[in-house]
């Protein structure tokens, strides 16, 4: 090859050189300033129908995360005179919406917002006798609070269940028969289906929470659980309630059945005390997060 032939190819060999690098740079600074964006995990979020309510409206439960282990909380078994508790449930279920990540990988969370939709309809429904400005003060005692045949739905499950209990000074109806009610069928159908690990219920207003027992005593993980909620929220914990006798309570019933349960009793019928309620739910995640 000539010495002028060989000078061409090398200054080619260069010129090529110069422009892969050149491009290379370009290419290097370009994926600087394209950010890496990590898609966040959206929740698998269900919506499920589990009963009816006397009156027809649906009682839903949503479904968040994929985990085998499920924790449910259940709002409004007391309707309209306890909306604040089913208002909680919503915000609850708002911010699983939005930071799908809290949910540890191996839980299941499981709202069912509204256990007595007639009572809450009676209330604050479109159509309704009151207004959410009328719950504080100006309704008539229990307005709300059962369901469409006037029965006590916290007073329909199996655990020492009778036809007539108590509520406060009052004589209130528990039903015809254990269950009589589609609203406690419907619940005690669910726990049938999902076989929760946890199951926490929502109401007003003694500020407290309340452990689940039925003639055996608390179960020992009812009261591990409800201490973790307890001091991460600020509430104060009720081995037992004690002013007034209570027949068929809902998270008694649990308790007969093997299944962990307590009851948060919000402060007020106003407000949801989202911030103290957040601290336990997170407090029960972190609990479960590696078992």
């Amino acid at each position: 090859m000539r010495a002028s032939s060989l000078k061409w190819v090398v200054g080619a060999i260069i010129i090529l050189l110069i422009i892969f690098a050149g491009i290379f740079v370009a290419l290097k600074n370009v994926s600087k300033e394209i950010p890496v964006v990590i898609p966040v995990q959206a929740p698998i979020v269900t919506q499920e129908v589990v009963g009816k309510s006397v009156q027809g409206r649906n009682i839903e439960a949503f479904s968040y995360g994929a985990g085998s282990t499920t924790l449910a909380f259940i709002g409004g078994i007391h309707g309209g005179y306890e909306w604040n508790s089913v208002l909680l449930a919503y915000k609850f279920m708002d911010y699983l919406t939005a930071n799908p990540t809290v949910i540890p990988k191996n839980l299941k969370i499981i709202v069912i917002p509204s256990a007595n939709p007639d009572g809450v309809y009676q209330v604050v429904g479109k159509g309704g006798q009151f207004t959410v400005a009328d719950v504080k003060d100006n309704l008539p005692v229990g307005t709300g609070r059962f369901n469409v045949n006037k029965v006590d739905l916290n007073r329909n499950f199996a655990c020492n269940w009778q036809a007539t209990s108590t509520w406060r000074n009052n004589i209130v109806s528990a039903g015809t028969a254990v269950f009589s009610e589609p609203e406690a069928q419907a619940i005690k159908n669910f726990v049938s289906k999902n076989n929760p690990t946890l199951v926490i219920f929502w109401h007003s207003q003694s500020n407290a929470i309340y452990a689940s027992a039925c003639n055996n005593g608390i179960l020992a993980e009812t009261s591990k659980l409800m201490k973790a909620y307890s001091l991460a929220s600020g509430y104060r914990t009720e081995e037992t309630f004690d002013s007034y006798a209570i027949t068929g309570d809902a998270s008694d019933w649990l308790a007969s059945q093997g299944v962990p349960s307590f009851t948060v009793e919000l402060q007020t019928h106003e407000s949801i005390e989202w911030e103290k309620n957040l601290a336990g739910i997170k407090a029960l995640f972190e609990y479960y997060r590696n078992k």
